[in-house]
């Protein structure tokens, strides 16, 4: 365990210097800087796979899952996704963001109590469900972070340009539509995968005789987020809203979905 330790502060460590590194490329486009956070990134993302197969391998004799894995493999799939981004989209600014919530996920994670989790014991006859339910959740979180990441960038440089204002930063950012777009194929991803995860949590309470759990307000906050992004989903393809109102709608959804993670304190599901 104390080697454990030891390499989960080491991820930290890196992480943030790597992230110092993407932060003096974001102030002053520096790509010397940008190579040496990249190069960063990647051994962040060798040491924490490594860190989160040790895991679930000790997982494997347990019966329990911690918030403490749960919220690793987000920060996991974040850096994946940004290596991803950085690799064959190249967008500036992007993976700076998405890596500034994945290093506060894995800092903030050091809070959570490894040694309580949710007994697999309650999910006796689907206990495969509950690992596809996580697997699902995570990457659905994923995408619909990102999602709001160029939301938010969309509304900044719409702002940016109605007032006229072509600084560097602007200068760099992509076009409002391909941001529109990568935003689009965020959401494609991401509402499916929520809506899947929400159809086999469900599943698995009345299988179980757990009905009542259908009332908790971990569940109804589930569903009121999944009809917020039904809502911006279908104000975007059969509305045809512009961009702006769309973005604006995208964000209030995320902060539901935000509200949805708070819940989990106020639940007897999670």
């Amino acid at each position: 365990m104390v080697t454990q330790n030891f390499l989960y502060d080491a991820i930290l460590y890196v992480y943030a210097l790597s992230l110092l590194f993407y932060f003096s490329d974001f102030m002053n486009a520096s790509q010397r800087a940008k190579r040496m956070g990249t190069g960063l990134l990647i051994f962040v993302w060798v040491l924490q796979t490594g860190y989160l197969v040790s895991r679930v391998i000790l997982h494997l004799q347990m019966t329990t899952v911690t918030p403490f894995e749960y919220w690793l493999g987000f920060s996991w799939l974040l850096v994946t996704i940004s290596l991803v981004i950085s690799r064959f989209i190249k967008i500036d600014f992007i993976v700076f963001f998405v890596n500034v919530i994945g290093f506060a996920v894995l800092a903030l994670n050091l809070y959570s109590n490894p040694g309580k989790g949710e007994s697999l014991e309650l999910w006796k006859a689907t206990r495969e469900l509950l690992y596809i339910h996580i697997s699902l959740i995570l990457c659905a979180y994923a995408a619909l972070t990102l999602g709001a990441l160029f939301a938010g960038m969309y509304l900044f440089l719409h702002n940016q340009l109605k007032r006229k204002r072509w600084t560097s930063v602007v200068r760099r950012l992509p076009s409002l539509d391909t941001i529109e777009r990568y935003g689009d194929r965020a959401v494609i991803v991401g509402v499916p995968l929520l809506a899947m995860s929400l159809a086999i949590a469900v599943t698995s309470l009345l299988v179980e005789g757990r009905a009542s759990l259908l009332l908790d307000w971990k569940v109804l906050s589930s569903f009121a987020t999944l009809v917020m992004y039904v809502i911006y989903v279908y104000q975007r393809a059969m509305l045809r809203r512009p961009g702006l109102q769309l973005a604006r709608l995208y964000i209030f959804s995320f902060g539901l979905l935000l509200l949805n993670l708070l819940s989990n304190y106020f639940s007897s599901f999670h």
